[in-house]
C-alpha cells in the first residue's frame, strides 16, 4: 500500500523529533520494531530509532499496512485532516459520504457506483490520495470513534458497537481485537480517566481542532441567525434540535477550557445517529481546518493579509441541515439578518413539529421538506414569490430533484433550475451546507466592495480574476471579507 506524504521527509522526521502541535493530524508515525503507529505529538520516550519509522498520510493507510493505534497518544482524537485537501473531488465526496455511514451496509461497488466511478477506479484514487482503501477508512474511522466512545462515555458497549456502525456485538469485537490487540472491555478496564459524563441517555465527547479558533466570531454568526425553537445561541454555547430516526435530540456544543477542542454534548439520540451526529458537529463548527495552511494560500493577496492577521482562526460556519439552511438562504433574500431569523421563528412556529425537552427554548423541529411542500405559508409575512420558492424547494426535495448527497456542482445546478433561487443562493449553501472551502459568492455586494477596498464595488469579471489567486479556499477570503466590512460598520466607517 502506497504511503502519502503531505510533506518531505526532512520535514516530517524534522516534526517528529520536535513533536510539534501544528503537525498534529496531517501525517502519523508508525513504528516497525513496535507495529503500533502514533500522532506526531506522541509523548513516549525516548524516540524510535529513524530506520525504524514510517510515515504515513492518514491513520487508515497505517492500520491498512498492518499497525496498530497507540493506546497513549490516541490517534483517534487528533484533529482531522481537511476531507478536500490535496485530493481530486470524487475522493473528496466519497470521503464525505464514508463519514456520513455510506459504506456501512452496502458494497465497495455500490458504493462506487453511488460516487460515480467503478469500484477499481475508486480504489486507485484513494490509494493515490488517502494512501488506503475506501472500506479500511470506513473501518478505521469506525474504530476510531468506537474507541473515543469507549474512552469518554459509560455506553454499554452494544450501543457502542451499533454507534460504530458494526451490525453485531461479534463482529465489533473481532474487528476490535484485530485493530488494537485486546479487546473493547480491557481497554475501558484499563482507562486512566472517567468521562464527564451527564446523566441518563446523554454523550458527551471532546473534538478536537487546530489553533487559533475564533470561538467567538463562530457563536456570534450562528446567534444572529438562530431559528427561534430550534437553536438556542448564549455567551458560553451553542444549542439546538435535531431530529433523529423515530426522535430527536438535542445538541449542545461549547469551549472545553484549557483544551484546543470542543465540548459535544448529546441527549436523546440513539447510539446508531452518534457517529452521524459528531461527524456534523465537525463540520458546522469547522474543526478539521488548518489554519496554517489557509493563512499561507491567502497571505499572498495584500489585501486580505492584514484581514487573515486580525483573525487567523476564522473558520466557515456550517450547518446541520442542507435543506434547513436552503430554507434560511430563501427567507433572507433581500431583507436584514434580524428579519430573516424572524421569518424562520414565524415558519418553524406554523409548520415545524412541537416537542419537549429539558432545555429552555428548545421546543420545535424544523420542517421536513413534505411538509413544507403542503403548508399553508400565507400570512407569515412573506411575499408570494418567497412562498412559491419556498413550496418549490421542498417539492423538489421530497421528490428526489434536488439531493444534497450529490456532488456540490449538481446541487448548484439543480438548486438555480428553481424559482427564487440564483447563483448567490444556490453558492451560499454550498459554502455553509456542503462544506465547500472554494464556493464563491461572486454576486455578493459586500464581497465585490470590500475586495476593492471599501469603494465602489468590483465588476464580476474583475472580482473572478482577483479571486482565482484565492483557490480552493474562496469561501475562507469571503468570511475575511464579511468580518471586515462588519468590522466597518462598528467603527462607524462602513460605505
Amino acid at each position: 500500500m502506497q504511503e502519502t506524504l503531505p510533506f518531505d521527509p526532512t520535514v516530517l522526521e524534522r516534526a517528529r523529533l520536535s513533536r510539534d502541535p501544528r503537525f498534529d493530524g496531517k501525517f502519523f508515525i508508525a513504528v516497525t520494531s513496535t507495529g503500533i503507529y502514533c500522532r506526531p505529538i506522541c509523548p513516549a520516550s525516548p524516540s524510535p530509532r529513524r530506520g525504524n519509522v514510517r510515515y504515513f498520510g492518514s491513520a487508515a493507510a497505517a492500520a491498512e499496512a498492518g499497525f496498530r493505534p497507540c493506546l497513549r497518544c490516541r490517534p483517534e482524537a487528533a484533529p482531522g485532516t481537511p476531507a478536500w485537501l490535496g485530493t481530486s473531488a470524487v475522493v473528496r465526496r466519497a470521503l464525505r459520504l464514508i463519514n456520513e455511514g455510506a459504506l456501512d451496509e452496502v458494497s465497495v461497488g455500490e458504493f462506487a457506483a453511488r460516487v460515480g466511478v467503478g469500484a477499481r477506479h475508486l480504489d486507485r484514487l484513494f490509494v493515490q490520495h488517502v494512501g488506503a482503501s475506501p472500506l479500511a477508512v470506513a473501518q478505521t474511522r469506525r474504530l476510531h470513534f468506537a474507541k473515543r466512545l469507549i474512552d469518554e462515555s459509560d455506553l454499554p458497549m452494544t450501543q457502542i458497537a451499533l454507534a460504530a456502525g458494526f451490525g453485531s456485538l461479534r463482529r465489533f469485537n473481532d474487528a476490535f481485537r484485530n485493530a488494537y490487540g485486546r479487546s473493547p472491555r480491557e481497554l475501558r478496564r484499563d482507562r486512566r480517566e472517567r468521562p464527564a459524563h451527564g446523566s441518563g441517555d446523554e454523550v458527551s465527547l471532546a473534538l478536537s481542532y487546530r489553533p487559533p479558533y475564533d470561538w467567538d466570531h463562530l457563536r456570534d454568526f450562528l446567534a444572529l441567525r438562530a431559528t427561534p425553537g430550534v437553536e438556542r445561541v448564549d455567551e458560553q454555547s451553542y444549542g439546538r434540535l435535531i431530529r433523529t430516526d423515530g426522535g430527536h435530540a438535542v445538541i449542545q456544543v461549547q469551549p472545553l477550557a484549557g483544551k484546543d477542542a470542543l465540548q459535544l454534548r448529546v441527549q436523546g439520540a440513539p447510539p446508531a445517529a452518534l457517529f452521524q451526529i459528531a461527524t456534523a458537529a465537525r463540520r458546522v463548527f469547522d474543526l478539521s481546518a488548518d489554519p496554517a495552511l489557509l493563512a499561507a494560500g491567502l497571505e499572498s493577496d495584500p489585501l486580505l493579509r492584514p484581514l487573515v492577521r486580525r483573525r487567523p482562526g476564522i473558520r466557515i460556519p456550517g450547518t446541520w441541515d442542507a435543506f434547513e439552511c436552503a430554507v434560511r438562504a430563501v427567507l433572507g433574500q433581500q431583507v436584514t439578518v434580524a428579519a430573516a431569523r424572524t421569518l424562520a421563528g414565524r415558519l418553524v412556529e406554523r409548520v415545524g413539529e412541537p416537542v419537549a425537552t429539558a432545555v429552555s427554548g428548545l421546543d420545535r423541529l424544523f420542517p421536513t421538506a413534505q411538509a413544507l411542500a403542503a403548508a399553508n405559508l400565507d400570512g407569515l409575512g412573506l411575499t408570494g414569490a418567497r412562498i412559491g420558492a419556498l413550496k418549490a424547494l421542498g417539492l423538489a426535495v421530497a421528490e428526489g430533484r434536488v439531493a444534497f448527497d450529490r456532488p456540490a456542482d449538481e446541487v448548484v445546478a439543480s438548486l438555480v433550475e428553481l424559482p427564487g433561487f440564483g447563483e448567490w443562493t444556490a453558492q451560499y449553501i454550498a459554502l455553509r451546507a456542503l462544506g465547500e472551502p472554494d464556493a464563491f459568492l461572486t454576486a455578493d455586494l459586500i464581497v465585490r466592495r470590500m475586495a476593492a477596498g471599501g469603494g465602489a464595488p468590483l465588476t464580476l469579471k474583475a472580482l473572478e480574476r482577483r479571486a482565482d489567486a484565492w483557490r480552493p479556499w474562496r469561501g475562507y477570503a469571503v468570511m475575511h471579507l464579511w468580518c471586515a466590512a462588519g468590522d466597518r460598520q462598528l467603527r462607524g466607517d462602513a460605505r
